[in-house]
């Protein structure tokens, strides 16, 4: 049961128990029963054969409204990977109300896009002296949420329960600080649960030790979050496996005797070597290419980005009415259209077939979704290939 001032959400695999506790609440407070859930708090509830999906459109569609945006040109991701912004450059905003305003709502806007959470933690550094360059790159993020405004986390009526976990980090990305971003991707079974974006509080002296201080704020959140699926009976769930694409962090927390290398982070090493030990976890490395957790922590450019967001369980309700759910295409089939392209075969996304331009760099694990939009459009991706065309 969640409570929030009058609104009460319950839920449950016992109709007769929640008949129950309905009754008993309505003894005691007089509720009105509204049926199930369809809006609570800002989120939009709606079912399909998948499951879940928790959007947040009527919001963003108001936040595109408020800040004029409902006519600008979309984008393909929510930042321009190739502009770095700085905190002193620019002319300073004349009302930075607005600027705060903007980021405040879209930080709410992130408990259902993990894919602009990077975005946003990024231009909150910003936000107590704010430039026409930073306002810039707030209405950037708007142009990227107009192009699919309902898009929403897929919770998955999968049967399986295991935790699996993605850590990354991207070392001294501050170029005013020389701070690191850390980034995780908290999975249960086939949905996205945890999230998290966030820069380092001090500075890191190697990318190792980036990687490291990023595992150790997983391995923080993966301890209260095991407690807490144990209070609601999951308790065979650890060791819980990690992924991370840094093997001197992998081997540090293995390795008891890296004294030399470890003495100035030495509270993380034995906090998450502890965890190691106790099997809370299991650390095994994954390429970078495969890295979820990597749209946590920089702009990527618009096919890593959405190569990424097709696994991450990110859908619209337009997914889920009687054609392919494109979220569950990761679990489904775990087959991307690259290959299926360069082959001249039929992709998973039942359209024909796709001939790539020969100037067309590497499209290793682009969204079918994003290519036949870009074919339908015959318009340049914007990144490093020319054109996408369907053949006759």
């Amino acid at each position: 049961m969640a409570v929030y001032v009058d609104d009460i959400l319950l839920t449950g695999n016992n109709e007769a128990e929640i008949s129950e506790l309905k009754a008993f609440l309505d003894s005691s407070f007089k509720i009105k029963d509204l049926g199930h859930a369809h809006y609570f708090l800002g989120l939009e509830v709606l079912q399909s054969d998948f499951g879940f999906l928790l959007t947040q459109r009527k919001f963003t569609q108001e936040l595109l409204q408020e800040f004029d945006c409902t006519t600008v040109p979309t984008v393909v991701c929510p930042l321009d990977y190739s502009i770095k912004l700085k905190a002193d450059q620019g002319k300073l905003l004349q009302n930075p109300t607005s600027y705060r305003r903007l980021i405040g709502k879209l930080n709410f806007l992130t408990h259902t896009r993990p894919d602009i959470s990077f975005a946003v933690q990024h231009l909150s550094q910003f936000l107590q002296h704010p430039r026409e360059p930073h306002m810039r790159a707030g209405l950037h993020v708007l142009q990227y949420l107009k192009h699919e405004p309902a898009l929403g986390i897929l919770l998955n009526n999968s049967p399986t329960f295991d935790l699996l976990a993605y850590c990354d980090a991207d070392w001294a990305s501050c170029t005013h600080t020389r701070r690191s971003v850390s980034g995780f991707m908290i999975f249960l079974g086939n949905t996205l649960i945890s999230w998290k974006s966030k820069k380092q509080a001090t500075i890191s002296l190697s990318s190792a030790e980036a990687e490291y201080r990023s595992l150790r704020r997983l391995t923080a959140e993966l301890s209260w979050l095991s407690r807490l699926l144990a209070e609601l009976g999951l308790t065979s769930i650890t060791p819980i496996p990690v992924k991370c694409d840094n093997l001197a962090a992998i081997y540090i927390a293995k390795n008891p005797v890296f004294h030399e290398r470890t003495k100035h982070i030495e509270l993380d090493c034995h906090f998450v070597r502890q965890k190691l030990m106790e099997g809370l976890l299991s650390l095994s490395y994954i390429p970078t290419q495969q890295q979820l957790a990597d749209i946590c922590t920089k702009p990527l450019t618009g096919i890593k980005h959405h190569s990424i967001m097709s696994k991450l369980g990110v859908s619209s309700p337009s997914n889920l009415r009687g054609g392919v759910n494109m979220a569950a295409l990761h679990f489904q089939d775990k087959q991307s259209c690259t290959g299926l392209h360069s082959q001249n075969q039929p992709c998973s996304a039942k359209h024909t077939r796709a001939i790539i331009s020969k100037s067309a760099v590497e499209m290793e694990n682009m969204s079918c979704e994003v290519c036949l939009k870009i074919r339908e459009g015959t318009t340049g991706c914007f990144h490093h290939h020319a054109w996408c065309t369907e053949s006759a």
